[in-house]
């Protein structure tokens, strides 16, 4: 039987990935970032099909045990972990953003569930603005200097018409390697960004 907490979203069928949902969370130490053989497209495709497991129900023991999604703060759960790659799931709430960030020495990559995504992006320049509706996707290279936060009710309505329900509202991240850092910056009344500090994390997408 399936969490009630995936019931306002709609399932995909069900592929044979058992051995996925099986994949024990190794205790694995933070360690600097490492080079890795897998490349943006392998984590679209990763976070593509980690999210139709999701949609399958493969992964319901990872979720809110009593079927309520967090309505404060953030939430995520590892779904996928070995020493290559690090596969989680986000629940987002309204106006709790990420703040300006990367990811250090891994590369990244989303695909939107349900409901849809704000991001604020350094072009080198200035801030650019993109709404991530249900279905769409996202890889970010190293250096990809960005803000994420869930998308006004009114704007991820209008956005796009894959665009699933608000609550809750979900994506699938990869990072290759596995998380180990992240700065943070912000833009400079000049024009230019500053970074302002970097902290040791496993944790996706900032502070939860």
């Amino acid at each position: 039987m399936h969490s009630p907490a995936l019931s306002s979203v709609v399932r995909r069928p069900v592929r044979d990935t058992s051995a996925a949902a099986a994949n024990p969370i190794p205790d694995r130490p933070i360690a600097p970032a490492l080079p890795t053989r897998l490349r943006p497209a392998d984590l679209l495709r990763l976070t593509d099909e980690t999210g139709e497991d999701v949609l399958a129900g493969r992964y319901d023991h990872l979720l809110p045990s009593d079927g309520l999604w967090p309505a404060v703060d953030r939430w995520a759960t590892r779904l996928v972990a070995d020493d290559e790659v690090d596969i989680w799931l986000i629940s987002w709430t309204p106006d709790k953003s990420t703040k300006l960030h990367d990811h250090a020495g891994s590369l990244g990559a989303l695909t939107v569930l349900s409901g849809a995504l704000a991001e604020y992006r350094w072009n080198g320049t200035e801030l650019r603005h993109r709404v991530l509706s249900a279905g769409d996707q996202a890889a970010f290279p190293i250096g990809w200097v960005h803000d994420v936060v869930r998308a006004p009710d009114r704007i991820a309505v209008s956005g796009s018409s894959g665009t699933g329900p608000l609550d809750p509202t979900l994506s699938v991240h990869a990072y290759s390697p596995p998380l180990t850092a992240m700065s943070y910056y912000e833009v400079t009344g000049h024009g230019s960004l500053r970074r302002t500090h970097t902290v040791l994390t496993d944790q996706p997408e900032g502070d939860l």
